[in-house]
């Protein structure tokens, strides 16, 4: 009998060393799995050339003692694009819809030109060592080869451009490649989504004018932008298009319902047209009812903080009644607020399921197999609302592709997505441009 136990014993310890020996060759795995991804992730991400089309900013950063040399609050500047190895950023000319008068036109064509100013200010004088402005594709190549990174120029909202069409030509020529026809508001150009709540339209689409800038665009090689537009304009613009056009930053209606993103019937128009989609990594956009909590717990403890600094956070219709320069002033006062508040506002998110860059993906994923891989591309809109939970800021890049690569994609697939197919796009409507010029 105590041989028997003895026997037994044994075997329940060998039972057992056995299943924590298993345990631990599971984990040793699990490491080594992980380990691998993240390399190649690493390795990937260091390959090919990595680019986010859209990136507002404050013309208050683009100064001698203040600038995107020095690793600023702002969600982009180079030590945040060094660290998460983001190679070009679209700086955004970006003007808010006011009104269709000539005192607008002229407002909203000064405040353009002082962010063209600022773009070139910091290519040409803060940091011309560190960031060149690119025009084209092969500038695009010839710069990251030199160890620099690239500053591109994006317009949101065609606004500024008034009713002088020659202006389309000037912004070409101030380096812009690609614009939107309008904004949050119809512009003389375009209807614009915000539309989609009361049904009113201006335009039903685009107006006569909006239909010549579309032309105007397409024979200078500027991108038409579907990112703001209303589904009706978009539609039209792709059908008048002698050229590719983009949605600088959208994401896929079918998977949120909200009119800045393209439903189903847009986004094939778009394939058709053999333009590419800019994924947005915008929280109400990507899962609008996901970020509602984690949104109010945030303006909850930006309200409490803006009484105690005397600040008044305004509503949409109020910011929209400001002057140009009063709403640079806001939003620059909104982001010192918003600084103050985000210790705070970390540990109450770490409480709360944000939207993240898996939810993010999740919309690449959708999209791709809908229109195909050669039609996709990834945005942030940082500085300008955008950001997800682990690509929050530029030096958080990384993480994208890290989840990409999770997902199965390859290096040419992840390629196409960071890069190519935007300048694919940009090629094809430069080529275009070139054969327009010569009729």
């Amino acid at each position: 009998m105590e041989k028997l136990k003895t026997i037994r014993l044994r075997k329940l310890v060998t039972s057992m060393t056995c299943i924590g020996l298993a345990a631990l060759l599971n984990n040793a795995h699990a490491n080594t799995s992980d380990d691998t991804l993240y390399s190649k992730a690493k390795r990937i991400h260091d390959n090919v050339i990595v680019l986010d089309t859209h990136h507002d900013f404050s013309v208050s950063n683009f100064v001698e003692e203040r600038n995107y040399t020095m690793r600023l609050k702002s969600q982009v500047n180079l030590p945040k694009m060094d660290e998460g190895g983001l190679d070009v950023s679209w700086l955004i000319v970006y003007t808010g819809q006011g009104p269709l008068t000539d005192d607008g036109y002229a407002a909203a064509y000064e405040q353009a030109m002082a962010k063209f100013d600022a773009i070139h200010r910091l290519t040409t004088e803060i940091a011309p060592d560190r960031i060149e402005l690119a025009l084209t594709s092969d500038d695009v190549r010839r710069i990251l080869k030199k160890g620099k990174k690239v500053a591109m120029i994006g317009v949101e909202n065609g606004y500024p451009i008034g009713t002088d069409i020659n202006n389309v030509k000037k912004f070409y020529d101030l380096g812009a490649r690609y614009m939107s026809l309008s904004h949050n508001g119809h512009s003389q150009l375009s209807d614009s989504n915000t539309g989609d709540a009361d049904q009113k339209w201006l335009h039903n689409g685009l107006s006569d004018l909006g239909r010549e800038v579309v032309k105007e665009m397409n024979k200078w090689g500027i991108m038409l932008d579907l990112s703001h537009p209303s589904k009706a304009a978009n539609l039209e613009m792709m059908a008048l298009s002698k050229a590719p056009v983009i949605a600088s930053h959208s994401t896929s209606r079918a998977m949120y319902n909200h009119s800045r993103n393209l439903d189903d019937e847009e986004l094939l128009a778009l394939k058709k047209n053999g333009g590419v989609v800019q994924t947005v990594a915008f929280r109400s956009y990507i899962d609008g009812e996901k970020s509602k909590a984690f949104a109010n717990a945030r303006m909850a403890i930006y309200q409490r903080l803006a009484k105690d600094n005397d600040f008044k956070i305004l509503s949409s219709s109020e910011r929209k009644a400001l002057s140009p320069s009063a709403q640079e002033t806001y939003w620059d006062k909104f982001a010192e607020i918003a600084d103050l508040a985000s210790a705070e506002v970390e540990k109450v998110g770490a409480n709360i399921d944000q939207v993240d860059v898996s939810d993010l993906v999740d919309h690449i994923d959708y999209m791709v197999k809908l229109i195909g891989i050669d039609h996709v591309g990834i945005s942030s809109d940082f500085d300008g609302g955008g950001g997800v939970q682990g690509w929050d800021d530029a030096s958080e890049t990384f993480n994208v592709t890290l989840e990409l690569v999770k997902r199965g994609y390859t290096e040419n697939e992840i390629a196409k997505l960071w890069g190519e197919n935007l300048l694919r796009v940009l090629d094809e409507v430069q080529r275009i441009a070139n054969q327009l010029q010569k009729i």
